[in-house]
Parts: C-alpha cells; sequence; structure tokens
C-alpha cells in the first residue's frame, strides 16, 4: 500500500502556534505546540515580535517532521490570528513590534473614521465600521504617533501572512483575512483605493489577494532544508483563524453557524450571498469557501475563565473549579459578569468598557465567581446571535470548537443560554485543521472547500438545551442586558480621570 500524503496545518494563535500533521483521509497524525510571548507596553496596548513567531513555527514544523518522511507532505495551510499590523521595511525587516487584534490603543483613530469619514460611507466602501482591532486604525495610529516607522513602510501585511512570506517569499493575503482590514472591498474582493488613500497608503505596500485554497508559491529551498521538508511543498493562502476554524469545523456553504471558544469569541454564520448588517452590528467578511459570512465578535472569552483562575486564584486546574457546579446551579447564580477585560467590540463597540462583578455579597463563593464568568461570556455570545436574529436568520444549532469548548459545563451553560443544539465536531483542532483541509484543496486532493469539509468534519456529540435551565437563563439574561447601559457613562469618567 503507497504511504498517505500529508499535509501541515498552523494556526498562529495569540498566545502560541499549534501545528497538524494531518493525512490524505483526514487524521491528525501528530501536534506540536510552542508560546510566545505576549506584550502589554501601556493599558489597553497589545503586542507580539512576529520573530517569535516565526522562530516558533520552525521549532513546532522541525518537531512535527521527525522520523517523518519529508516527501510525503504535499502542502501548508495556516490560519491565523486576525488584523495584527505587520510593517515591513524595503528590505522586508519588522519595522516595530505587530499591534494586534485586542489593542485598543486606536480609539481617537476609530472615532475618526466612524464619525469624520462616516459609518455608512464606511459601510460603502469595506461593508463594514471601524473598530479598534482592526488593521487600518493601526495604519492611521502609527501615522499619527510614530511618523518615522509610517514612512518606512513598504509592505503591509497580517499575522498569517507573515509566516507565509518568510516560508515562500511572496506577500499575499487571503480575503477572509484582508475582510478583517478595513482596507477591503469586501463585496467586489479587492483593496479599496479611497480607504487607502484615506490611510495614507499606496496599493503597492498591499500584499497580493488570493481565495484561501489558492497556492502562493512553493517553500523555499533553504526554508525547506531547515525546516526538514522537501523543496516542492506548496504553500496555500490559508485564512484568517475564524474563518479557518469554521473550515475545520465543516461550518461552508450556506446557512451553517460556528461558535468559537477562544482567547475571543465568536459567533460565525456562514453564507454563499454577500449581505450587509445595516447597522454594522456583526463582521461582514470574505469566507474561506469563497462565500461570505457575518461573525459576531467579543474580545475575552476563555481568557477570562483563564484570568480568574490563573491570574487572581492562582490555579490553571480549570475542571477543578468547575467540578462541584450542578445543573441545579444553572440559572440559579446572583452574580453575574460583564466580561470587557480588553473593552468590547459587538455589539457596543467601545473599548473604554471593562469587566465587572456585579451583585455580589458577603455568600458570594469562589464557585459564584466562576460560574458568572462561564455565564457572562455565554451572555455576551448571544448578544451577538440576538444581532443575527434581528436580521431574519434563524439558528436553531451550532459547532463550536476552541479551548472554552472542551470544558462539558461551559458547553451546557451555552446552549441553554443560546437555547440551540451545539454540536461537537468528531475533530476538534481549531484554525490548524481549516489550514490542512485548506491545503489538501489546495493541492488536489479535493476538489473544493465544500468537498473537504462535508468528508472529512463529522460530529461527535450533540448537547440539547434543558428547558427548566433555558428559562432561568432567559430571565438572567435580561438583568444582564442592563449592566452595560448602566455602567457606560462611568467608563468614560473613569478613563477621564
Amino acid at each position: 500500500m503507497d504511504p498517505k500524503h500529508l499535509y501541515l496545518g498552523i494556526d498562529l494563535g495569540t498566545s502560541a502556534v499549534k501545528i497538524l500533521l494531518v493525512d490524505e483521509d483526514g487524521k491528525v497524525i501528530r501536534t506540536e505546540s510552542r508560546e510566545y510571548p505576549l506584550v502589554f507596553p501601556n493599558p489597553g496596548w497589545s503586542e507580539q515580535e512576529p520573530e517569535d513567531w516565526w522562530k516558533a513555527v520552525i521549532d513546532g514544523v522541525k518537531a512535527i517532521m521527525r522520523g517523518i518522511d519529508p516527501g510525503l507532505v504535499d502542502g501548508i495551510g495556516c490560519g491565523g490570528q486576525m488584523h495584527g499590523l505587520v510593517i515591513l521595511d524595503s528590505d522586508d525587516n519588522v519595522i516595530r513590534p505587530a499591534i494586534l487584534w485586542n489593542d485598543g490603543r486606536t480609539f481617537r483613530e476609530v472615532d475618526y473614521l466612524n464619525n469624520v469619514i462616516g459609518k455608512q460611507r464606511l459601510s460603502e466602501l469595506t461593508a463594514n465600521i471601524a473598530f479598534a482591532g482592526f488593521t487600518a486604525p493601526k495604519v492611521l495610529w502609527v501615522k499619527n504617533n510614530e511618523p518615522e516607522n509610517f514612512f518606512k513602510i513598504s509592505k503591509l501585511m497580517l499575522p498569517k501572512d507573515y509566516i507565509n512570506y518568510k516560508l515562500t517569499g511572496v506577500h499575499c493575503c487571503d480575503y477572509s483575512d484582508a475582510s478583517g482590514m478595513l482596507l477591503l472591498d469586501v463585496k467586489h474582493k479587492c483593496w479599496s483605493k479611497e480607504m487607502l488613500s484615506i490611510c495614507g497608503i499606496e496599493e503597492s505596500i498591499m500584499p497580493g489577494l488570493y481565495e484561501s485554497a489558492d497556492v502562493v508559491g512553493c517553500v523555499k529551498p533553504d526554508v525547506a532544508k531547515q525546516l526538514g521538508l522537501s523543496g516542492n511543498v506548496k504553500v496555500i493562502a490559508g485564512a484568517g483563524d475564524n474563518a479557518a476554524a469554521a473550515v475545520g469545523t465543516g461550518i461552508v456553504g450556506d446557512g451553517g453557524c460556528n461558535i468559537s471558544l477562544g482567547t475571543s469569541g465568536t459567533v460565525f454564520i456562514s453564507s454563499e450571498k454577500f449581505r450587509v448588517d445595516t447597522n454594522n452590528a456583526l463582521h461582514a467578511f470574505a469566507h474561506a469557501d469563497g462565500g461570505y459570512h457575518l461573525m459576531g465578535c467579543m474580545l475575552s472569552a476563555a481568557s477570562c475563565n483563564k484570568w480568574l483562575c490563573e491570574d487572581i486564584f492562582g490555579t490553571s486546574d480549570y475542571a477543578g473549579e468547575q467540578k462541584n457546579i450542578e445543573d441545579k446551579d444553572l440559572g440559579e447564580n446572583r452574580t453575574f459578569f460583564l466580561p470587557y477585560l480588553m473593552g468590547e467590540r459587538i455589539p457596543i463597540n467601545d473599548t473604554d468598557a471593562r469587566a465587572a462583578f456585579v451583585g455580589m455579597s458577603m455568600d458570594t463563593t469562589r464557585k459564584d465567581m466562576i460560574l458568572s464568568v462561564l455565564e457572562g461570556v455565554a451572555f455576551a455570545i448571544r448578544d451577538s446571535v440576538e444581532v443575527a436574529k434581528s436580521l431574519g436568520i434563524k439558528i436553531e444549532s451550532s459547532r463550536i470548537c476552541g479551548g472554552g469548548a472542551k470544558s462539558p459545563l461551559w458547553r451546557k451553560i451555552i446552549a441553554n443560554v443560546l437555547n440551540i443544539r451545539l454540536e461537537i465536531p468528531s475533530i476538534e483542532e481549531g484554525p490548524g485543521y481549516g489550514g490542512a483541509l485548506l491545503a489538501m484543496v489546495g493541492c488536489g486532493r479535493f476538489s473544493s472547500v465544500k468537498e473537504a469539509a462535508d468528508s472529512l468534519c463529522g460530529i461527535s456529540a450533540v448537547i440539547y438545551p434543558d428547558e427548566t435551565i433555558q428559562k432561568k437563563y432567559e430571565k438572567k439574561y435580561g438583568i444582564f442586558k442592563q449592566i452595560y447601559p448602566s455602567l457606560k457613562s462611568l467608563y468614560k469618567t473613569m478613563k477621564e480621570n
């Protein structure tokens, strides 16, 4: 029997890179993860060194390839954290640390774009309005605050595209990731000349645009030797992390939904047709399957639980913290948590918002605080679902993925808060698995992204809402919705003082 063809999927996350080795039948053969630093130079700022990503990729791929015949690996596909600003000079050297998706420094630039250029004009040009995490406000921030760096810019890239560049020497970007820059005309899939002009940049500094399964080049010979690969491995354009995760969980074509519970939280709704929420409360992006999607995004999801457990309680035993929470506790908690540790995107678009515990008393326990964090994230996810419902979109079920989705308790809470059934993918490896599937398509293993997803993405379990618990959460969500409006003016006062 001939040996099976292999594919590498890379998930360039916020805290670590995860690399998968996947065979042509979709079986994950090996995984490797490598962490890298995340730096917060000022309150609300978030940065990383792109070279740290590359070093982690080199180390991870070398490890995963030990004992593997290099000739069996056909292609590489990358899914990565979106929106991050990577700028290169004329020698392709990184000019400054990357400004990440969860960085909130661009509130003045966001205000300028939304209120001077105007939300309606932005939506006409890009199908979206400005959010602090998007790339265009970051470009304007560099222009306004670091003019010496701005004038050095020769190429502007996104995080996963920097990895593709290091692999191939090609400056490239796929449509799904480019959609989150506020520089792409999403409907027509081209750079918006007017948006580039608003940001003071030329189209020549932008990377070439590709569909996610397109081949952008092959791994350079010297890099292939360094990584333990052959010299003819194809590199696929890849996708933004949420689009890649959707592919990896089988959410392609029309009407599918995926909830991702990672560092950030997203509700991803796939569509064959381009559509825009008239209030721009949901992002309107291109999808990695060649179609489009709507997406709601909260900046702090599983990271809220990580923060409470590790930074406040001093433990990394997440399961241990949840083990005493029973079904009878769900919907009975009197403590609420507002999960805005880094400000928030959907639906409030407020960089000043911060997290808060509300309703604590002398009898509030550690268990209550853990439960309120899990519930608060679920309520914030529902905020995006409610926007989708207002557009006439019916969501009766959703796939769920991400580190937080490994918690049976959290899955149960979300199913009941949203009152939908949740489907657990049979293979849950997030954006890296989607990247590997895209590589299979690019290398000819499948004729389309849909064919790959339909063939390889199954379901291992389904969680159904419980009517009693669901009704309790319906009332609790009504209270949750009142918390942010009650605190909104206070956040502004706190910032000014």
